[in-house]
């Protein structure tokens, strides 16, 4: 499931999130999906080309594998 991104990095993000959402994860500095689980999903939203659908796939991705996002923090 390992991908290469533009610059030829690899990534372990699956393809079907697609390009936009690969490439915008890579700019702001995730390359793999344990990078995620210190993200919310609400943050990753706030990336401009990563969407609901691409959040449902790393969503999926990450459960398979027996990670998550991380929880929003509750305020105090």
């Amino acid at each position: 499931m390992n991908s290469k991104n533009s610059e030829g990095q690899e990534t372990d993000f699956p393809r079907q999130i697609g390009n936009p959402a690969t490439q915008a994860l890579k700019a702001a500095g995730y390359s793999q999906l344990e990078q995620l689980t210190k993200v919310t999903e609400a943050e990753l939203l706030k990336l401009h080309g990563v969407g609901p659908k691409a959040i449902r796939i790393l969503r999926e991705t990450l459960g398979a594998k027996g990670m998550s996002f991380a929880k929003p923090s509750k305020p105090e």
